[in-house]
């Protein structure tokens, strides 16, 4: 009887063990810190938006140019705010451009979107300068300028 209940046991101890609940295999895979489309044309652009910066208005977020009504970093006047505005539904204001993020925001978005606000393929450091300029033969003298501060950007780095 001893060993009947002796077996009884084993056999009923194992059959527990195999029905309890174990924890959870949990395997923590760190998932890659990704880099927004935004952030890439950020990076890619920085030396870019330091030559300009340099040329615009020496690098200088308070810089108002009184003859063109412009202001901050990238020179942005009130009918280029305007325009971001309307395609963006934003609604930013020619102070708001002394704000060095906010006027990035507003060069970058024109950097990979079109004149109506369709996304395009980023242009070439020359196509942006010369569009963010304006036109006619004083923007080839602007990319003249621009290209000697990017060499010289080179040049200390």
């Amino acid at each position: 009887m001893k060993k009947l209940l002796f077996v009884t046991f084993l056999f009923l101890s194992f059959n527990l063990l195999s029905y309890a609940p174990t924890l959870p295999t949990v395997i923590y895979i760190p998932q890659a810190k990704s880099i927004s489309y935004i952030e890439k044309i950020k990076v890619d652009y920085e030396p870019l938006i330091k030559a300009m910066g340099l040329v615009e208005s020496k690098c200088n977020n308070s810089a108002i140019n009184l003859k063109e009504d412009a202001r901050g970093y990238f020179q942005i006047r009130k009918c280029r705010i305007e325009h971001y505005n309307n395609l963006t539904d934003k609604n930013y204001t020619l102070q708001d451009m002394h704000n060095f993020e906010l006027a990035q925001e507003v060069f970058l978005y024109f950097v990979y979107h079109d004149s109506r606000g369709r996304i395009i393929s980023p242009k070439s450091y020359e196509t942006t300068a010369k569009n963010w300029n304006g036109s006619g033969p004083k923007t080839e003298n602007y990319w003249k300028l621009v290209q000697a501060k990017l060499q010289l950007n080179r040049a200390n780095t």
